[in-house]
């Protein structure tokens, strides 16, 4: 389970309710205060949510671009409904093209998807990619999850089957490590909690089982024409999709690859500002046509990445 610093956001991003054709969903938007250089869609993992994001929004922004992470469907702020049917690939492919539209700026946004949001902005992308400058995976691998967590997600789903949401998370506390309790990050916290609770069991099935049975469906990304730049980041170390896992579905993409210094599954909060340069600095290299005007007063800082990068 990912564990943001806080849920309360930073002074550049605003908690609303994004509208799109498919309805509303939670987001964080987060705008700069100069020059806007582009927009970019992120999007969490699983039993995630936007907050995951909320290290990263100061220093994108500070970079000139304008961020909205998103809670998808039945996942903590954005409702869902209560058969797995909805959360099928297709129908979060389709959301996520439809919340591009919606902070679209008339150019074409960067989407940056995150372990399971990788998976998902892959099948966007897949669907449709007119409306995507680049995407990022972060920590999102070519096909299913390893063996280890392939089992852990199973026995997640049992326990769903036969308890509550508030007991299953009870039964959770109980597996963490003893040196979790008086650590005030990453103990049985309220607001972890409560994102937990406000989870839809259908959607934590649904989507438990995709990524237990996720196809490769790296051949397809590569082979798009026009191609699309990507980039493959994660941290140095990730027991969801190996680090030499994701090394090689970068070399068959031909992709960016980033691996962020003592950072393991969730680089985005491990080490937020190291990510967040390497995020920025990739999206320096692929721009969107011509910076729009922003509020005045502020001028973009370069992005300096302290990174791994080949």
């Amino acid at each position: 389970m990912s564990r943001p610093p806080t849920f309360v956001p930073p002074p550049c991003a605003q908690a609303r309710p994004l509208r799109t054709a498919r309805g509303p969903f939670a987001v964080l938007d987060a705008a700069p205060a100069g020059p806007v250089r582009g927009t970019a869609l992120l999007l969490p993992g699983y039993t995630g949510s936007k907050e995951d994001f909320i290290a990263l929004l100061e220093p994108l922004t500070g970079a000139g671009y304008r961020v909205v992470a998103v809670d998808g469907r039945g996942q903590y702020e954005t409702s869902g409904p209560s058969d797995q049917e909805s959360y099928a690939r297709h129908e979060l492919a389709l959301d996520v093209l439809a919340q591009a539209e919606a902070v679209a700026d008339g150019r074409p946004v960067h989407l940056l998807g995150h372990s399971l949001g990788g998976q998902i902005a892959r099948a966007a992308v897949l669907e449709d990619p007119a409306p995507f400058r680049t995407l990022t995976l972060m920590s999102s691998g070519p096909a299913e999850v390893a063996p280890d967590q392939q089992r852990r997600i199973r026995m997640l789903g049992e326990a769903l089957g036969a308890m509550d949401m508030g007991r299953v998370w009870e039964a959770m506390r109980a597996l963490d490590p003893p040196e979790d309790a008086g650590d005030p990050l990453r103990g049985d916290r309220d607001d972890l909690r409560r994102r937990w609770l406000l989870h839809n069991p259908a959607q934590l099935l649904a989507t438990g089982h995709q990524l237990r049975t996720e196809p490769d469906r790296v051949d397809e990304l590569a082979a798009l024409d026009p191609p699309l730049p990507v980039h493959v980041l994660s941290g140095e170390r990730d027991d969801t999709w190996p680090v030499p896992v994701l090394d090689a579905m970068a070399g068959r993409l031909g992709a960016r690859r980033t691996r962020i210094e003592d950072a393991e599954h969730s680089p985005n909060t491990d080490r937020p500002a190291e990510t967040a340069a390497a995020v920025a600095a990739f999206w320096d290299d692929h721009p969107v046509d011509g910076p729009q005007d922003g509020p005045a007063g502020a001028s973009r800082p370069a992005a300096q990445a302290v990174q791994k990068r080949d």
